[in-house]
């Protein structure tokens, strides 16, 4: 904030308050409490949220004649941010704007700072125009410096048209000597330091695309000339182990990058497309991935079901949804949540995404003839008492799962279906004897994964449609009045529910900036649970259809997905709209 004397600090509490930003009772006796006490009026009021930096920076800009640039959600490209070295602005709270007319546009905290202006001045050798701003905003900007893309710049420059085809012919050569090392350890760093589970490379006609997937959804974070193609595609395929010069065919392979200290394991899809080789890069950080259950989002009835299910000796646990939806996560987070020296855990996958401690691993590898079914079979000859199975994608998978099951062994494994219910019936038509699912199930859970609301938020009230929406889905659900809402609470897992509204609910909104996109950061889960009690297992020997078993279930006391994505709205964890994104398909 600038240095200002007591009579313009007074102006721009009078200024504030004649704007109605603020109310004047309050601020009033405040102000002459602060003064008494020899306190700087402004600090306290804003230090107590009274007022906000943001609204003193546009007060004191307007009355010291200084013009206002609102920073916050704004990004600057790196070209530009480049013309004040980051240490500098960070130590002056500077940010550069660009430039016009010879000088070069600076916003400030404090604009009535002459050693810090003539530091900047001197420093980019040029006058400059100086912005005021808020410190938040000024903050965020800064915060921009971290997405430096200066070493993928350097290797562009240095890639360019007139040596394309030497690079092309002498590949292996040039990704060792050249900048695209950096380029690509600046494009991988990005993406760790901003959580992404995602890296695309993909090549157009005359450019290569960048995008990384965060929280979900993808976001593209750069566009790079077609030139760099060939030499950023072969480095990875060198790091990969892979043939750098095959382009015909798909190729897979992995390997790991240490980002500010921490081991982060890659997975490597490349395969060849109309302009060139598309590259996906899967990122796997345990250090980033709660491990625990409650954490991921699941609660309530949801919680309580899975809890008791693995709580049995022997039987099935089997997890479905989507690719992406949080499945293997949940499976490690359970078995988590069992796992001690008093038993044997021994899991087989595909890959091995989480490294645990106490848990034997074993990674399929089909060339070898280490499939699913051959590994299951090896498993059960080494005295498991609990076996993970990453995915049941066949029959003899399934079939060999079941005979685990039926031999003493609790089991845990995913499937792909829409929902908890549609578990069964795809069992059913791989095979699996209906008796003998019906006596090996315990519970089977369906999942999808939302954004979360971040901390900075707004309330709302709900519109007619979105009330009517709530009521037609977790109506029925919500306590009936204010007597019954901790017991109803407590029952569904999320404190201080809302009593049922027929005319609007209060709803969270996150506030949109630059590490909070859209206003969301992190995801949390949505689940379903089916406990296979005895009426469930005459359905299963029946061949119901999941409709029916998810009827049933639901009469049972069941919280569908989408019914849980509602709970988490009116608990402010989420959106309606990140619910009806994952989850529209849901009844």
């Amino acid at each position: 904030m600038a240095h200002l004397t007591k009579e313009a600090e007074d102006r721009i509490v009078e200024l504030l308050l004649a704007e109605g930003l603020a109310e004047v009772n309050l601020v009033t006796s405040l102000k002459q409490q602060l003064e008494a006490e020899g306190k700087p009026v402004l600090a306290e009021l804003i230090a107590r949220k009274i007022i906000s930096d943001d609204m003193v920076a546009r007060a004191t800009a307007a009355i010291i004649s200084v013009p206002y640039v609102e920073l916050k959600n704004i990004t600057l490209d790196q070209d530009t941010l480049a013309l004040i070295p980051g240490d500098a602005s960070s130590r002056v709270l500077a940010v550069p704007l660009g430039e016009k007319d010879g000088l070069l546009n600076v916003a400030l905290v404090d604009v009535t700072n002459v050693q810090a202006t003539d530091y900047l001045s001197n420093l980019v050798n040029r006058p400059i125009r100086v912005w005021m701003s808020s410190e938040r905003g000024i903050r965020e900007v800064l915060e921009q410096y971290h997405g430096d893309f200066s070493g993928v710049n350097e290797a562009v420059k240095e890639t360019d048209e007139e040596n394309a085809e030497q690079q092309q012919s002498n590949v292996k050569t040039i990704v060792q000597d050249s900048p695209i090392s950096k380029a690509l350890t600046t494009i991988l760093s990005y993406a760790a330091k901003t959580k992404a589970s995602d890296i695309h490379i993909e090549p157009l006609e005359n450019s290569l695309i960048i995008r990384c997937r965060v929280d979900g959804v993808l976001r593209k974070i750069m566009e790079l000339p077609k030139t760099v193609a060939p030499a950023l595609v072969s480095r990875i395929k060198i790091l990969s182990n892979l043939k750098i010069d095959e382009h015909r065919v798909p190729q897979d392979g992995q390997f790991t990058v240490s980002v500010d200290g921490q081991e982060i394991d890659l997975r490597i899809a490349i395969s060849p497309v109309t302009w060139g080789e598309q590259v996906v890069i899967r990122l796997l950080d345990k250090s980033g991935t709660s491990m625990e259950i409650e954490k991921m989002g699941m609660s309530g009835r949801a919680l309580r079901d899975v809890l008791d299910g693995i709580s049995k000796p022997n039987g099935m646990i089997l997890t479905s949804g989507p690719t992406g939806s949080g499945k293997s996560t949940t499976l490690y987070a359970l078995i988590q949540k069992i796992k001690s020296e008093q038993i044997n855990i021994v899991t087989m996958e595909d890959p091995v995404e989480y490294k645990m401690d106490g848990i034997n691993q074993i990674q399929v590898n089909v060339d070898a003839g280490l499939t699913f079914a051959a590994g299951l079979r090896s498993i059960l000859r080494q005295d498991p008492d609990v076996v993970m199975v990453g995915e049941i994608r066949d029959s003899e998978t399934a079939g060999l799962a079941v005979q685990a099951a039926l031999t003493g062994h609790l089991v845990f494994s995913t499937l792909h279906t829409n929902s908890a219910a549609g578990i069964l019936p795809r069992l059913l038509d791989m095979g699996i004897e209906p008796f003998l699912l019906a006596s090996t199930l315990n519970v089977v859970i369906g999942q999808r994964l939302v954004r979360r609301i971040t901390e900075k938020r707004e309330m709302y009230k709900s519109s007619d449609i979105e009330t009517t929406s709530i009521n037609e889905i977790v109506g029925d659900l919500l306590p009936k009045d204010k007597e019954s809402v901790d017991a109803v609470s407590k029952d569904l897992g999320y404190p201080g529910l809302p009593v049922k509204n027929d005319d609007h609910y209060m709803l969270a909104r996150g506030m949109n900036s630059k590490e909070t996109p859209g206003g969301y950061t992190g995801r949390a889960g949505l689940y379903e649970t089916i406990i296979v009690d005895e009426d469930i297992q005459k359905m299963i020997i029946s061949h119901a259809t999941a409709n029916e078993i998810m009827r049933l279930a639901k009469t049972k006391g069941t919280v569908t997905m989408r019914q849980d994505g509602i709970l988490k709205v009116l608990s402010g964890i989420t959106s309606l709209e990140e619910v009806n994104r994952v989850a529209s398909d849901l009844s």
